[in-house]
């Protein structure tokens, strides 16, 4: 049950950030039938390569966020279900607490916090020391 509940999470949150990109690039929607489409073709493509990270930026998310979470896709996605929210929210009360005790490996249980927050805030909040180490990367003279 909680495979299904994360890989509803997953595959919500992959959906929303594939459908941005199209709404964002409408003369391409042919071409970018699938995320991975997209994610094949902004290598070579820096338009594409500009949308992606507008969008992964609006939110909230890194790609280091998507690599996890097409990982996740790609190894439970074949026996996993879909939940729609209603009945996520009727077997787990508190996702975030599921996902913190349950995944162990750091960059997944991130990808993950995150997803829930975009399907369900619309956006994810970075953490405190996230912000901290972007602000320092782009202002040196801000490290304490």
């Amino acid at each position: 049950m909680e495979l299904n509940i994360l890989y509803s999470y997953v595959i919500e949150v992959l959906i929303r950030l594939h459908t941005r990109v199209l709404e964002k690039l409408p003369d391409l929607v042919r071409g970018l039938p699938t995320l991975a489409s997209i994610l094949r073709r902004k290598v070579k493509n820096k338009r594409i390569r500009v949308v992606w990270e507008s969008v992964l930026e609006e939110h909230g998310m890194q790609e280091e966020d998507i690599t996890a979470l097409c990982t996740f896709f790609v190894a439970h996605g074949n026996k996993a279900e879909h939940y729609i929210a209603k009945v996520r929210q009727m077997y787990i009360k508190d996702v975030n607490f599921m996902i913190t005790n349950m995944v162990k490996n750091q960059a997944l249980q991130d990808g993950l916090l995150k997803a829930v927050q975009v399907i369900e805030k619309g956006k994810a909040v970075r953490a405190p020391e996230e912000q901290k180490s972007s602000l320092e990367e782009l202002i040196p003279s801000a490290k304490s």
